[in-house]
């Protein structure tokens, strides 16, 4: 019952996220925004943003045509400040509502801001608006929207594995702290090693087989934390991620159901009210004749 609740206030929340149709020509601008069309002509811009940022890093390209791929930096970044303009100007209260619309504002501002001085850093962090494609795919908002959603389970992951961690770094640093303190001198250095023999980076050459060669039974402390961190600890990772979109394609699904099931009930609705009104009409026509043959 509890779950059924959940789904049904997640659902009435995105409900409320969604703005309604405005009439006249507030309503035609709301439409143009929120086509299949504008939403793709959109997504072209930004893959072309990124193509132009990527060449603008190469000094030959910026030789040959630097002033060109500056005037198109210019103009599709004007293009995304009047797309956001004109949902501030139609959505209005509505569009802090949707965390996409702050997300797109965010990643616009961010390239607004001068990179001169102090600031010069954001000359780099133009690269940003690319992750306005995010936005713009559907597909691509609904991965984003499952890792969210998957962020409570993540984060009990990440306690239990800072807690195995911790453990195998103290044991590591009491074990062979003495003999190689390069990789087990401190906690730190035992939780970094430790890592990349979770990575199964060099794992075996680099760091196990060098301790064997001291402490032959080693393999008893490094094989168990290997099965426990990167083949059962990180696949709880995975479990996590794909339970979380399994869930969001279920309430996607749900929804188009109940938005289904609400256009069928608003046309049962007006027949009825057509009905109704016809059964009236003839009633009315039935007494005109009545009283014509008597008169």
């Amino acid at each position: 019952m509890g779950a059924i609740i959940d789904k049904k206030s997640d659902h009435s929340d995105a409900l409320r996220r969604i703005p309604p149709r405005r009439s006249g020509g507030v309503g035609k601008l709301q439409g143009i925004l929120e086509s299949d069309l504008f939403q793709r002509a959109i997504s072209t811009l930004i893959v072309l943003n990124a193509i132009t940022l990527g060449l603008e890093t190469s000094q030959s390209a910026m030789d040959l045509a630097g002033s060109l791929l500056v005037l198109l930096d210019r103009v599709i970044l004007g293009v995304f400040v009047v797309e956001l303009v004109a949902k501030i100007f139609v959505y209005r209260t509505r569009f802090h509502k949707d965390p996409w619309n702050l997300f797109d504002l965010t990643i616009v501002t961010i390239a607004l801001l001068p990179a001169t001085g102090s600031l010069s850093v954001l000359r780099a962090l133009r690269i940003l608006r690319v992750l306005r494609l995010v936005s713009a795919v559907p597909s691509m908002r609904r991965v984003v929207g499952a890792l969210l959603a998957a962020i409570p389970g993540i984060g009990s992951i990440v306690g239990l594995l800072s807690l195995v961690f911790y453990i195998f770094s103290v044991m590591a640093t009491k074990l062979f702290g003495a003999i190689f303190p390069e990789w087990f001198g401190t906690i730190g250095a035992s939780a970094y090693s430790l890592f990349q023999v979770m990575t199964l980076e060099s794992w075996s050459m680099g760091i196990v087989r060098p301790v064997m060669e001291v402490y032959p039974f080693a393999w008893a402390f490094f094989v168990p934390f290997i099965m426990v961190t990167s083949f059962t600890v990180l696949n709880l990772f995975i479990g996590i991620v794909v339970d979380a979109m399994q869930r969001q394609h279920e309430a996607e699904e749900a929804d188009e159901q109940d938005a289904q099931a609400s256009l069928a009930a608003e046309e049962r609705d007006d027949r009825a009210a057509i009905l109704a009104e016809l059964k009236a009409l003839r009633a009315e026509i039935g007494e005109l004749r009545a009283g014509g043959s008597q008169s």
